[in-house]
């Protein structure tokens, strides 16, 4: 019976030695006509490229989950790019608020009180309709 087993065991070695050497460069692939490489099971990048994110593209948002939970740099890649199209919005939003604050400056400077649109309003109205 021990000799059976190490007969049988020998065999085994033998066919994976063959089986990895056997693959043509050595490196344990498929031959040349085997079979292909597998495709990866991520999906593509789920924000939208060709225009900023919305808030429903983020709880669009479904991450693949690896055997021990989601694969770190594909979630650390969605949240960078989160990351930077919000500092762009920001640095956007404090530009049009400087650019309106200028605008309502100028409007004082030439006219009368300005509402809160920046629509210079008549001589004897305040900004706020109170007199």
């Amino acid at each position: 019976m021990f000799w059976w087993l190490m007969a049988a065991m020998v065999v085994v070695v033998g066919g994976v030695t063959l089986a990895v050497l056997g693959s043509g460069d050595g490196s344990g692939g498929p031959a040349p006509g085997g079979l292909p490489d597998a495709e990866p099971d991520r999906p593509h990048d789920p924000l939208p490229a060709d225009r900023p994110v919305a808030p429903a593209d983020v709880v669009a948002v479904r991450l693949p989950v690896a055997p021990r939970g989601y694969r770190m740099a594909e979630v650390d890649e969605v949240l960078d790019r989160l990351a930077a199209e919000l500092a762009e919005r920001d640095a956007r939003i404090e530009e049009l608020r400087a650019e309106l604050a200028g605008e309502r400056a100028a409007a004082r400077t030439g006219g009368g009180p300005v509402d809160p649109a920046g629509v210079p309003t008549g001589p004897d109205e305040t900004a706020d309709g109170r007199d």
